[in-house]
């Protein structure tokens, strides 16, 4: 996706929103090719890595979703003793992941995703009308493409 300075400041106001709204403590927008969009709220962290990481997890699901039948699962919740993590797919082509703390609940971030995911999913989709309009490439990765990294691939992202 080409993603314009207009449509950055669309995206990281609805974060925004959704951050303040939910108390989360993050609210990250990936490209489900891995890119990071737009982001709000401050944590210290690898943006890279949890961009694509959140992508694979994605893409991962995605193929536990077609074992069993499913078209997909549109959101994936993962609790941890401090951060608990919400993803929800937007559309064909984006990720929404909510990284939240005691201060917020499991029932509030979803709450308030599923309230705004509309409005990014029309973003989306106006940036990709707008790119097929002016002849610009819309990639995708399937969940096959992530199937090729290796623990080796994963170790050295980590060091």
């Amino acid at each position: 996706m080409v993603i314009l300075e207009t449509d950055h400041k669309v995206f990281g106001k609805i974060l925004e929103t959704i951050l303040s709204e939910s108390n989360a403590s993050y609210v990250f927008l990936v490209d489900k090719s891995g890119p990071q969009i737009a982001s709000a709220g401050n944590m210290q962290m690898d943006t890279t890595s949890l961009a694509s990481l959140t992508a694979g997890a994605v893409a991962a699901t995605e193929g536990l979703s077609a074992l069993i039948g499913e078209t997909r699962f549109s959101t994936l919740f993962h609790e941890g003793a401090q951060h608990s993590l919400h993803i929800a797919q937007v559309g064909e082509k984006a990720i929404l992941l909510t990284i939240f703390g005691e201060e917020s609940s499991l029932g509030l971030v979803r709450l308030r995703t599923q309230q705004y995911v509309p409005a990014l999913e029309r973003a989306v989709q106006e940036i990709l009308e707008r790119n097929q309009k002016d002849g610009k490439p819309t990639a995708t990765v399937s969940a096959a493409g992530f199937a090729e990294i290796s623990d080796e691939d994963i170790d050295a992202l980590f060091g």
